[in-house]
């Protein structure tokens, strides 16, 4: 598991492919690895990979076929700059919001603009996952724990203040460019409790009717 807050920006250093998936060599730049060992699991703009070596300054990770045909990570390249975080520990500070580092679906940047010191994002989320999108909910974003400001429909958009702006790669993202979008697990959640506690049949609809029918 994860926060969303992003400890350095890493660089991919190489990638192998192997029988139709790949291996990546991250480089991770300013981020310590100091008390990771092989297995743990690291955010690479927000997947989830499991280390399956280190070294003091880069890890390898496997990257199957399922998260090559959902990520951003399909076109990666030598070279291309990601966004890093260390899976959370009980003394982690919790300063963004819960993340699994499974990615949803891949959005595209419609619009970006200045608003003030920050720049603001308007993103296409893929139509199934819009429902799950809330104006002042969470959504992860290449792994970046960021606050939806609007939504219509499956475009939503974000405000990004200078301080992520630097500290992360949304910096270098224009429009066109496809991101990875994990959306809030706790909307998930309740989806599937409502849905399993009124009836047998899947439904892909929560209504008010339903929320009602459950004590909400």
């Amino acid at each position: 598991m994860f926060t969303g807050i992003i400890l350095a920006i890493g660089k991919i250093a190489q990638i192998e492919p192997s029988k139709g998936d790949c291996r990546l060599k991250i480089d991770t730049g300013t981020l310590s690895l100091d008390g990771c060992a092989l297995g743990d699991s690291i955010a690479v703009d927000g997947v989830c990979l499991t280390a399956i070596e280190l070294g003091k300054h880069y890890f390898c990770a496997d990257v199957s076929n399922e998260t090559l045909s959902r990520t951003t990570l399909a076109n990666a390249k030598s070279g291309s700059r990601v966004n890093l975080e260390l899976a959370l520990t009980p003394s982690t500070r919790m300063g963004g919001h819960i993340v699994s580092g499974h990615v949803d679906g891949l959005g595209k940047i419609i619009e970006k603009k200045a608003d003030a010191r920050s720049v603001r994002f308007k993103i296409k989320a893929p139509d199934h996952l819009a429902k799950y999108i809330a104006e002042k909910g969470s959504i992860c974003i290449n792994g970046i724990s960021l606050t939806v400001n609007e939504v219509s429909g499956a475009v939503f958009d974000v405000n990004i203040v200078p301080h992520t702006l630097e500290k992360t790669t949304l910096n270098e993202a224009t429009t066109g460019t496809s991101v990875n979008l994990e959306v809030d697990l706790l909307a998930r959640y309740m989806e599937s409790l409502l849905r399993n506690e009124t009836t047998t049949q899947p439904s892909n609809n929560v209504t008010e009717t339903l929320l009602r029918r459950s004590g909400f």
